[in-house]
């Protein structure tokens, strides 16, 4: 190399480490794994009818090679004897009527949560499936609701037994509950209402009594007062439910409900054809025990799920200060091929189903507002500043289009000081996003993750509030994919049960499964291959396990999803009822029919 060469080489050198300086935390390797070579023992190949990989430069394949859990080759079984002639094999031919797809992805989960409030005593107003039975119908009116409530505290021996029941809808039901309306169905027993969008909570006053320390509760926000002082039973919004269950939650959530809570949840999912799926409030009860619970979880040939944990930015706060950073990074040491810890998350406003979101001009058609827990975009931007520059992915909740504004606006700040690259910052929900909004979230280079329920299973009792035009184009699936943004769908269970198949269905008909043929929003439809790519590898990418996971390539887990038919080609009306006939994880396969009865993990 000569003088001229040298010099001009030590520019380069010099100029890209003050890039970097100035970019901040550009990793190249931060969503990506180091190769790794073994050679092949045993061989298994699923031929099937059809195997739809979601790799674009092999869209389709009859067969796939899997050898210690992971992807060997994709294609024909005359593509794979380069390795089938060399190595032991066997050729698995059940699935060779059978559509495989990449294993489904739920990017927005909560299998703690969801499985508590699911196998508490049920209240919701839409029917709740059970992997293990019929679903409960739901109760359409508050008098069916207390008559349910009733039902359930006589049917309990011990009256001085707390009673928790979950999915009461402040919307549907027409009804916030107080301790003066849950008095009437004990004077003994503790009785809890969890509402349906997890947010709030209500107690009688035997509950309040037993566990809530008066002047305390009087300075959380969101915690109700009477006009004479006491308090009224009612923990509005995430701040005030979270020092409800911090209160309470040791009597009502005992180890055998915990376990019971992770099956209910694996099982459900596995059979909505989900392979891998996220905790986003891990930390919201204990973190040391949620993980020790999660890596037993995992840990188990009973169970049939990947977790990805990703912290809750409140408690973890709360709990560690000053080395909450140290403390999530910490967790990272813990991954294991089935467990990963990655990210951190905020709650930025409240909830779309309770029409609590932070709504701007011109609101609710009541003249209501909703509620945001930032008072501007400075505030939110220092708190999650810290954390942005240590190279965290970041998630935030976001429902209501002024929080939308007030989240964006944090993201460009923080970016303004030290831009990144690659940094998917996560907006979740994103349920009233406004044209301009959505632009701005793409220029920033942001990803969304999107609940498609706010239109399919809520536009009916959401409309008189929001009005016609808002509900309609909740989860804004084709403006986004029309701006360029990466779009993942998610159910957020417990708000909704997990149903990839419906959400694609939903998002590719605009229409909902309780208002007949009405399409909402029709010029928001996507197509069934994009849908699809939403539950697969873009939800992956917005997790951050798309090197991993959400395609059929070599060298991924063998994670599949085995469907009756191919979504893409049956009419789009019949989308949501193609049936899932099992999952494949790490090449092992797990029919439907053996999640279908509760068990130990």
């Amino acid at each position: 190399m000569n003088k001229k060469s040298v010099l001009n080489f030590g520019k380069r050198a010099l100029f890209a480490s003050v890039a970097l300086a100035l970019l901040g935390n550009v990793n190249a390797t931060e969503f990506l794994d180091p190769p790794t070579v073994a050679t092949p023992k045993n061989i298994t190949v699923f031929v099937a009818k059809k195997v739809v990989t979601m790799d674009p430069s092999n869209p389709t394949a009859t067969a796939v090679a899997v050898s210690d859990g992971k992807i060997l080759s994709v294609g024909s079984l005359d593509d794979l004897k380069p390795w089938t002639d060399k190595y032991p094999t066997q050729i698995n031919r059940q699935f060779a009527d059978k559509v495989i797809y990449p294993g489904f992805v739920d990017p927005h989960e909560h299998p703690l949560l969801g499985g508590l409030t699911s196998t508490s005593y049920p209240l919701t107003y839409f029917p709740l499936p059970s992997p293990w039975g019929k679903p409960f119908p739901g109760v359409k009116t508050l008098q069916d609701a207390m008559a349910k409530l009733k039902e359930y505290s006589v049917g309990i021996a011990d009256p001085n037994e707390p009673l928790l029941a979950w999915g009461w809808d402040l919307v549907g039901l027409k009804q916030t509950p107080n301790a003066e309306l849950l008095d009437q169905i004990s004077s003994t027993r503790p009785i809890f209402v969890w509402d349906a969008s997890e947010h709030n909570m209500f107690m009688n006053s035997v509950a309040l009594k037993k566990y809530i320390n008066v002047e305390t509760a009087k300075k959380v926000f969101g915690v109700g007062v009477n006009s004479n002082g006491s308090l009224n039973g009612q923990f509005m919004g995430v701040v005030a439910l979270a020092y409800a269950v911090q209160a309470t939650g040791k009597d009502l959530f005992s180890k055998e409900k915990i376990a019971k809570a992770l099956i209910f949840s694996n099982d459900l999912a596995q059979q909505a054809g989900i392979t891998t799926t996220s905790e986003l409030t891990l930390g919201a009860f204990d973190l040391d025990l949620e993980v020790e619970l999660l890596q037993k979880f995992t840990s188990s040939d009973v169970t049939s799920l990947r977790v990805e944990g990703i912290a809750y930015y409140p408690s973890v706060s709360a709990k560690y200060g000053d080395q909450s950073i140290a403390k999530v990074k910490e967790l990272e040491k813990l991954n294991t091929d089935r467990l990963y810890f990655k990210g951190i998350k905020w709650i930025n406003d409240d909830a779309f189903l309770a029409n609590t979101m932070k709504m701007g001009n011109p609101g609710y058609t009541d003249g209501h507002q909703g509620s945001i827990f930032y008072a501007s975009s400075e505030a939110f931007a220092k708190e999650m500043k810290p954390w942005w520059d240590a190279g965290f992915q970041i998630h935030v909740h976001s429902n209501g289009n002024e929080s939308n504004v007030q989240v964006l606006n944090a993201l460009q700040m923080l970016q303004d000081e030290k831009p990144r690259f690659d940094h998917r910052f996560t907006v979740e929900h994103l349920g009233m996003p406004t044209t301009a909004g959505i632009r701005k979230l793409k220029a920033l280079g942001a990803v969304a993750s999107v609940n498609p329920s706010y239109f399919y299973v809520r536009a009916g009792l959401s409309v008189d509030g929001l009005g016609a035009d808002r509900e309609s184009y909740a989860t804004r699936v084709g403006a986004l994919m029309r701006e360029g943004v990466t779009v993942a769908l998610h159910s957020d269970t417990p708000v909704t049960p997990p149903a990839p198949l419906t959400q694609v269905w939903s998002v590719v008909n605009r229409q909902g499964l309780y208002t007949g043929n009405k399409k909402w929003a029709p010029a928001e439809a996507v197509s069934a291959e994009q849908a699809m790519k939403m539950i697969t590898i873009d939800a992956a990418y917005v997790i951050g396990l798309d090197s991993k996971v959400g395609s059929i390539e070599p060298g991924k887990y063998a994670d599949f999803t085995v469907l009756a038919a191919d979504p893409v080609t049956v009419p789009k009306e019949k989308i949501k009822d193609v049936p899932v006939i099992g999952t494949v994880l790490g090449g092992r396969y797990i029919p439907v029919s053996e999640t279908k009865q509760p068990r130990p993990f």
